[in-house]
């Protein structure tokens, strides 16, 4: 039997806010029955979200009002001390008191960071939190972290990420021992800075299934399932990424508008064009968690549609029915891992 799971949702974050969160939430409401939906957003939006809804959902989707929002710009520092009643505030803290089981906000990156880390607190053992994602590749999806929550680490912090994206693989991929790289110059032992070296010395250790170093060519192509790094060289890999294939997209349209031949090439190849475009929209790929808190925060793309958001919806849901925190914890406190730590 499918276990009934409720998810909060930040109604007013992102670009587009509720007119994003709505739309996504009904949808996912309709194609699954044992999902339960809390909107947390000002008066008016909800108000405009009962009437979308109606009647057809009941007890599923509930409403919880919260006064303030938090900007898109805004300090997570500020956001944390003045207001205390904005809906990303608030959707956190149904899941500190257990009346949901996740939170979804394509709010402020940051303020969610330091909200969530406030009001749910890092698991024990684990030092950061950090942000993992999934990026497309060749047989499958790849997960990376750190993609920007910790700028500066340790290979002590390097090795609790390949820990916490191990377990968070094999319950999005059903995969039981998913491989583990470590992103760097270059795949010999000899390169990478200090860090990175003691860093592989210490997964090599562990028991989870390390390959070792990879470059970030090797990202894509299905050698591992999780890419390890700290969060500044993730995020500029990931932005670099995002960028690569909306050059690649602008290209194709060039070429094919550039005159009447191309153009009926392009209608000939039009199949082909969509399959390639719906394996890298990165709708698809939209939600990433924050991982190794007490509670399973996902953070939707503030650009997203109704959509991608949906599918940082369904991320969620999966990582409540796995139970990602206490797998992530029963891990730390293993005797399998302490004794990796020295």
């Amino acid at each position: 039997m499918t276990r009934k799971v409720t998810v909060a949702l930040d109604a007013m974050g992102g670009d587009r806010g509720a007119d994003v969160v709505v739309p996504a939430a009904l949808a996912t409401l309709a194609r699954d029955d044992s999902l339960n939906l809390i909107l947390v957003g000002r008066e008016e939006a909800l108000g405009r979200a009962r009437k979308q809804a109606g009647d057809a959902y009941g007890y599923r989707l509930a409403f919880h009002e919260a006064s303030e929002v938090v900007g898109m710009d805004e300090s997570p520092i500020d956001s944390l001390r003045k207001k205390k009643d904005s809906s990303l505030r608030v959707a956190v803290d149904l899941v500190k008191s257990g009346s949901a089981d996740a939170v979804v906000s394509a709010g402020n990156t940051g303020a969610l960071m330091a909200t969530a880390k406030y009001v749910l607190k890092t698991l024990p053992g684990i030092d950061r939190p950090a942000i993992i994602a999934a990026v497309p590749g060749v047989e499958s999806r790849t997960f990376m972290l750190d993609l920007g929550a910790n700028v500066g680490c340790s290979a002590e912090h390097l090795l609790q990420f390949g820990v916490m994206g191990s377990v968070v693989a094999a319950d999005i991929l059903d995969k039981e021992q998913p491989r583990i790289g470590l992103l760097n110059i270059g795949a010999e032992d000899i390169k990478g800075h200090d860090v990175v070296r003691e860093a592989s010395d210490l997964l090599a250790a562990s028991p989870l299934n390390y390959v070792g170093f990879i470059e970030g060519d090797d990202i894509f192509f299905g050698d591992v399932d999780v890419v390890v790094s700290d969060g500044f060289t993730g995020n500029v890999s990931l932005k670099s990424m995002e960028g690569l294939a909306r050059l690649v997209a602008r290209f194709l349209r060039e070429e094919f508008a550039r005159n009447p031949l191309r153009k009926l090439q392009g209608m000939v190849a039009l199949s082909a064009l969509n399959a390639i475009r719906a394996r890298l929209d990165t709708r698809r790929y939209n939600g990433a968690t924050l991982v190794g808190l007490n509670g399973i925060v996902i953070k939707s793309h503030g650009g997203a549609d109704a959509m991608a958001f949906g599918v940082a919806i369904d991320t969620a849901v999966i990582e409540a029915r796995k139970g990602l925190p206490v797998q992530i914890g029963r891990l730390f406190e293993s005797e399998a891992y302490t004794c990796t730590r020295g």
